[in-house]
């Protein structure tokens, strides 16, 4: 839920979100090199949402990234979690997976949820919640179908 206190201002895909005491602001220089309040982020964003993704009361800034890393080196869609720190953002979780292969995420009600592929080719619609170190599974919206199925179950 979203306090009345708290103002959003977006544009299509990047933006800031500002309330009293904090606010998150994604900057892009190039294709591949953003920064969110100073964290120096060196790869392609596909996605920016914010919302209090641990329910500490404070706005957390949500990033889709593409990289690979050590454990998965072929590069794919990854969430980046940032809380704020006098002003500055602060890792909370630098994910490398959720459960399948990740194609698209927002923030829902207090939970991440997630658009994914699974290793047969169906698709699942999941939330995640926070779970003290990163992102735990929660439950399934729908599981087993066809992308174009689980794209408008994601979308509602």
């Amino acid at each position: 839920m979203i306090n009345s206190r708290i103002l959003i201002l977006h544009t299509i895909w990047f933006g800031t979100l500002a309330c009293e005491a904090q606010s998150f602001e994604l900057k892009k220089q190039n294709d591949s090199l953003y920064y969110l309040n100073g964290w120096r982020l060196p790869y392609p964003v596909y996605q920016y949402q914010t919302g209090d993704v641990d329910g500490d009361g404070n706005i957390d800034a949500i990033v889709g990234v593409i990289k690979s890393t050590r454990f998965y080196p072929q590069k794919a869609r990854r969430i980046f979690i940032f809380k704020q720190v006098n002003g500055k953002a602060r890792p909370l979780w630098l994910g490398s997976k959720l459960g399948g292969i990740l194609e698209d995420f927002r923030y829902v009600d207090g939970k991440i949820r997630a658009l994914e592929q699974t290793g047969n080719g169906q698709y699942v619609v999941s939330d995640y919640k926070w779970g003290g170190f990163g992102m735990a599974f929660d439950h399934y919206i729908i599981k087993g179908v066809n992308k174009e199925t689980a794209k408008k179950t994601f979308d509602q």
